[in-house]
């Protein structure tokens, strides 16, 4: 996952998320295409996303947007529109990421309902290698093929049928129901997220035989040199400076960050990610120097380098779980966009772990050291941080550091005491 500026004509601070040749915005603005006056059904209207083309041009939906109620949505609910990059892919066998439908099939129409206008809704036909993410919804006619956009297989993951949003019909027995996308897990590395349209076979039935799909990026991160291990030259065990720290960050759209500002979208905000941040650098947790005729032993405890209280409050208020899969909750409708992300073991730093996150246990370390011989013990600690774009700390920090992370250093090495 990368950054990209969209080309505007007019001022707009949000740019958007590149993955490969495919540029993904949001937008709040839409038209109004039915709803449901005059039917014998619940209050429910179909929504056509329109990004503005001064501010995202040549930016397409994936879909429409079916919300129950009649209030306007402009402005509250955000949905992904897409662009094809001006770069081609970083495969060139690939091709484009978008292309528009071959056609479409009618898949439903309001007749009988009662409703005071038309409505028809459509599913698009995607050619090889491309695969629909919604339904678009007409007064009557075919859309044009110019209303949609369908994505490359690779660019999307396969999810699941979700809950039902809005049905036609009351008491029971409906001739059409909406449903919503459910996610499914997020592989290590990647954020997987809904782009806000709606799946339907046109029946009264939970679609069972038409796979629905949701956008897909990686968590792109920033890898900088590990510290190096100590080394001691002397009987002396000097404490680190703190240029002997090294920062990895991964980068983290605004939408999978509930300190994001605003409850919905705000086209004017300046934020579009976060910095998820992890320092690393080494501890002294003791040392030992043996100025006595015979071996001795030492023993030194290191203090407590994870808080399950601080790891919980950061997760409670930027919804980044460090230790598994994190994601909205089935419940939590009023997220901008539904998602589901996890972060790579090597940047959570538990690929090396027997225990993980699961424990903040101290460390005890015990050793015999001989005789004029001193030991030094060294632990790698990280420090997690959310960052702003500008600068600022989003959350409280999380330090961690486990016991396979523990380094012994000895003086005179059997190098330096050889004839």
């Amino acid at each position: 996952m990368t950054i990209e500026n969209s080309v505007t004509t007019s001022p707009r601070h949000l740019e958007s998320i590149k993955v490969d040749n495919l540029l993904i915005n949001f937008t709040s603005e839409f038209q109004q295409i039915w709803d449901s006056t005059g039917s014998r059904s619940e209050p429910a209207a179909f929504w056509h996303p329109t990004p503005a083309p001064d501010l995202l041009p040549g930016f397409y939906p994936l879909g429409d947007v079916v919300v129950p109620g009649y209030e306007n949505i402009n402005g509250v609910k955000v949905v992904a529109v897409v662009r094809e990059a001006e770069s081609p892919s970083e495969d060139p066998a690939r091709g484009k990421a978008l292309s528009r439908p071959d056609d479409y099939e009618q898949i439903w129409n309001d007749s009988g309902s009662g409703a005071q206008k038309n409505c028809t809704v459509w599913r698009p036909i995607p050619p090889d290698g491309y695969v629909a993410l919604g339904l678009v919804c007409s007064s009557g006619e075919k859309p044009s093929v110019h209303a949609v956009r369908c994505v490359r297989t690779d660019l999307v993951i396969e999810s699941y049928v979700g809950d039902e949003i809005w049905s036609e019909g009351l008491g029971g027995i409906h001739n059409f129901i909406a449903w919503g996308i459910t996610l499914p897990a997020a592989e290590a590395g990647e954020i997987y997220f809904a782009p806000g349209t709606f799946v339907s076979d046109g029946t009264g039935n939970k679609p069972a035989g038409n796979p629905t799909y949701a956008l897909r990026m990686k968590i792109q991160v920033q890898t900088n040199t590990a510290p190096k291990v100590p080394v001691i030259s002397d009987f002396m065990a000097p404490l680190l400076p703190e240029t002997l720290e090294a920062t990895q960050v991964a980068m983290i759209p605004w939408f999978a960050v509930d300190q994001y500002p605003t409850s919905a979208f705000d086209d004017s905000s300046e934020l579009t990610h976060y910095r998820l941040e992890r320092k690393d650098r080494y501890r002294l947790i003791g040392q030992g120097h043996n100025t006595e005729d015979k071996s001795r032993l030492f023993k030194w405890t290191a203090p407590r380098t994870l808080s399950h209280d601080e790891a919980r409050t950061f997760s409670r208020i930027t919804s980044i779980k460090l230790d598994t899969e994190w994601r909205a909750e089935a419940s939590d409708n009023d997220r901008p966009i539904q998602f589901s992300a996890k972060l790579s073991k090597a940047f959570t730093h538990t690929e090396t772990s027997s225990i993980g996150w699961a424990t903040s246990n101290t460390v005890v370390a015990a050793a015999i050291v001989p005789k004029d011989k001193m030991l030094a013990i060294y632990q790698l600690e990280s420090r997690y941080d959310l960052i702003t774009e500008d600068g600022e700390k989003a959350s409280n920090s999380v330090p961690y550091a486990n016991s396979d992370s523990v380094y012994w250093i000895e003086y005179p090495t059997a190098t330096d005491t050889a004839p």
